[in-house]
């Protein structure tokens, strides 16, 4: 009896051994950000996902642990020859991740190494199909031209290639002097084209200014000469209006206003002898006696003029008769 209890408890303890290890085997726990391929007999079935899952234990096995995660890959330098034969140095990083496990696992070997391969080869494409100059103004064109090509081609592996960046491209030494050199010109030559566009237009700043200091100038000749033609018409006015009147005062048998007029052009004509600078020696074909009369003629003037004054201001005194030193007093 003893040893038929030691018998059970064995068999007893080995089939909790075997349950426990079957339940061990039988669950798999799946971290975060991972996918597990289970294979039975060699043979894909199903992708365990994160958390626990349940396989069949000795029927079932894990084949491949995925990363679903974002990945980053390093593409290593790499010399490449442009369209116009230049050669450059370019490398450049990669991203992707991926979307089915089963595919990333079992349509291709090694999945780094072939996106990295394909990546260098096309960036050896792409480049090769531009200029230098090209190269190295657009990349973001080439960036453009990677992701589609490298996203198409790494599509039957289930895998999505989200950027693919160039990080440098160096052209060799001496073509980057002689782009030193190039540029220096670009710059030089725009400098004298800016300093020969600000002398042209310094040029025509100073050229309408004058042109309106002119316009100016012209208009102020205009307005003197409109004043000078205005203040001629006028003394014109007054000349006529004299001549008119003293028309009229010899029309009325007043010999004192011609008498008047001839002296003044007389003593006008005395006093631009006097301003001239020439010599100040006079001929005076003439009698003194006429000047005399003149001067009479004008001094008989101003007594007319202030006998009528003190009539206006004292109508009641009678005047006295004018005896002239030519008449005799009665």
């Amino acid at each position: 009896m003893p040893f038929f209890l030691t018998e059970l408890s064995i068999f007893v303890i080995v089939l909790l051994l075997l349950v426990v290890l079957f339940i061990f085997m039988g669950v798999k726990q799946v971290p975060q950000g991972m996918e597990f391929t289970v294979e039975r007999f060699g043979k894909y079935t199903k992708t365990l996902g994160p958390g626990l899952n349940l396989i069949v234990p000795f029927v079932d096995r894990i084949g491949a642990r995925v990363n679903m995660r974002e990945q980053v890959l390093d593409v290593q330098q790499q010399e490449v020859i442009t369209k116009d034969n230049a050669q450059v140095t370019a490398d450049g990083v990669v991203f992707f991740q991926v979307l089915d496990a089963a595919k990333a696992s079992y349509e291709v070997n090694d999945l780094q190494r072939a996106i990295l391969n394909l990546t260098m080869t096309n960036i050896r494409t792409v480049m090769g199909s531009m200029d230098l100059d090209m190269v190295l103004s657009e990349r973001d064109r080439i960036n453009a031209n990677l992701l589609s090509v490298v996203d198409d081609a790494t599509d039957p592996w289930g895998v999505k290639v989200t950027r693919i960046e160039i990080k440098d491209i160096a052209p060799p030494a001496d073509l980057v002097q002689a782009m030193a050199r190039q540029m220096k010109a670009e710059r030089e030559k725009r400098a004298v084209i800016l300093e020969a566009e600000g002398d042209r237009q310094s040029e025509i700043l100073r050229a309408e200014g004058e042109k309106q200091s002119a316009i100016l100038e012209a208009e102020g000749r205009k307005e003197a000469a409109f004043r000078d033609a205005e203040a001629r018409e006028r003394e014109a006015e007054a000349e006529a209006k004299a001549t008119a009147m003293l028309s009229t005062a010899v029309g009325e048998g007043n010999v004192n206003a011609l008498n008047y007029f001839v002296a003044q052009k007389y003593v006008e004509a005395f006093g631009g002898f006097a301003k001239s600078a020439n010599e100040k020696l006079i001929f005076m074909p003439m009698e003194a006696s006429s000047l005399v009369s003149a001067i009479g003629g004008i001094s008989e003037l101003v007594k007319d003029s202030m006998k009528s004054s003190s009539e206006n201001l004292s109508p009641e005194t009678p005047a006295e008769p004018h005896t002239g030193p030519w008449e005799s007093s009665s």
